[in-house]
């Protein structure tokens, strides 16, 4: 289950719900503990393996090309330039290069239920609930994707 709160638009006025993170995010120890659990790898060789894919995407974007990761999405490079540009294309150099992006582009599927394309790391029943601030309970429940036990908490209102 996600969470959303109510804000306010600065631009109308309107109200509009907006995701928000409830507790601190999951670690790479986590991760690891999570996709050992449903693999036949140790948790000792996924983490290895987490910590070593950001220096090799960024090798690799470094060569000039994107990182496909299926299921996962695309990454690259993109560059905020200063905001004064040069008279001609000749004139352009990497000394206009302010800062440097990594820009992620979910993978999709196609179609979802009302025909529209998915981004895949959105879970097709994700069920959202309003949260109000009130630390919420770890159940312990089982997150890793399986079946539903048909219970539902209640939202937190």
């Amino acid at each position: 289950m996600a969470f959303y709160k109510a804000m306010q638009a600065k631009q109308n006025g309107k109200w509009y719900p907006q995701a928000v993170q409830v507790d601190k995010p999951f670690t790479t120890d986590e991760l690891a503990d999570r996709l050992a659990k449903i693999s036949t790898v140790s948790r000792a060789d996924v983490y290895a393996v987490l910590k070593e894919l950001p220096g090799v995407m960024a090798d690799m974007m470094a060569q000039g090309r994107s990182v496909r990761m299926e299921g996962l999405g695309t990454f690259r490079y993109t560059i905020n330039a200063e905001k004064r540009g040069v008279d001609t294309a000749d004139e352009v150099s990497d000394a206009q290069i302010a800062a440097v992006r990594v820009r992620y582009v979910p993978e999709t599927r196609h179609p979802n239920k009302t025909g529209a394309a998915t981004r895949d790391l959105v879970d097709a029943d994700l069920r959202w609930v309003r949260y109000d601030g009130t630390p919420v309970e770890d159940d312990d429940e089982d997150t890793s994707g399986g079946e539903d036990d048909g219970e539902s908490p209640e939202p937190i209102v």
